[in-house]
């Protein structure tokens, strides 16, 4: 007869802590937060926390443990690694001074895609659409930061290229239902294929500096839905007959984050 091991069964063998999800996938902290994130994996929160944490009571993060046996088959874990190999050498030869071989460097910079997470993800387009509440609102609060050290300035850029050529969709799909104006911006309710999508443009003003953001994570979720955006929005473009994408008119305003159709 099998005799069974303590926690190496049920609730114990069902959850994983960070740190031995770290140890396991083999990367840095910050890459796995940042796989997480790109993949919408969240951290669980088992029942019976002492179980899970095989009879210790020290406070830990858990993850379910098929999630994580999940992510160690993601290719984005090797370029990960690419870009770390990438910057050691970048680094060295800025420091023993060679240009030229920092400058071909940079050229050759690894570069990922993030365009099979958005299938895996979403699946069927309905999925996409329900998801496009959290999507519009994030891209349009990035679409109004300032030009800063904080965010890349071409993350602002596609942000508000990809806010612009959503609500061109809309105007020319006419399918806005409802809008509200209150202190923090307009609401904006629009009617896609069944779906209903609310979102906020906030009021074209001085954001100011804006302190106690972690901006690092949510440029992961950024990364994640300019890509899904953009899937979408030529989704939306072809379904009404429209060519993806569209030549806006930029007014004079545009660096400003104002658009002019």
């Amino acid at each position: 007869m099998h005799r069974k091991i303590k926690y190496e069964s049920g609730i114990a063998a069902n959850y994983i802590s960070r740190a031995a999800a770290v140890k396991k996938l083999q990367i840095s902290l910050k890459d796995f937060h940042r796989l997480c994130i790109l993949k919408g994996i969240y951290p669980r929160d088992p029942v019976h926390k002492k179980k899970a944490n095989k009879g210790s009571t020290q406070n830990k993060v858990f993850y379910h443990a098929r999630d994580i046996q999940y992510l160690a088959n993601e290719p984005l874990i090797n370029k990960f690694r690419e870009y770390k190999t990438y910057m050691k050498k970048l680094i060295r030869a800025k420091n023993k001074q060679e240009k030229n071989k920092a400058t071909v460097l940079q050229v050759n910079k690894p570069d990922f895609k993030l365009d099979h997470l958005v299938r895996e993800r979403y699946p069927t387009f309905s999925l996409a659409l329900r998801d496009l509440d959290d999507c519009l609102n994030l891209l349009f609060a990035f679409a109004l930061l300032p030009k800063s050290k904080a965010v890349k300035s071409t993350v602002i850029d596609d942000c508000r290229r990809l806010t612009a050529e959503f609500l061109h969709y809309v105007i020319q799909a006419q399918c806005l239902t409802k809008v509200f104006v209150s202190i923090k911006g307009t609401y904006f309710q629009a009617q896609i294929m069944s779906e209903k999508v609310t979102w906020l443009m906030g009021h074209q003003r001085s954001v100011g500096r804006v302190q106690d953001v972690d901006f690092k994570t949510l440029a992961n979720f950024v990364d994640f839905y300019t890509t899904a955006l953009s899937f979408i929005n030529f989704r939306l473009y072809k379904s009404i007959g429209l060519l993806y994408p569209p030549k806006l008119a930029r007014s004079k305003n545009a660096c400003s984050g104002e658009n002019d159709y």
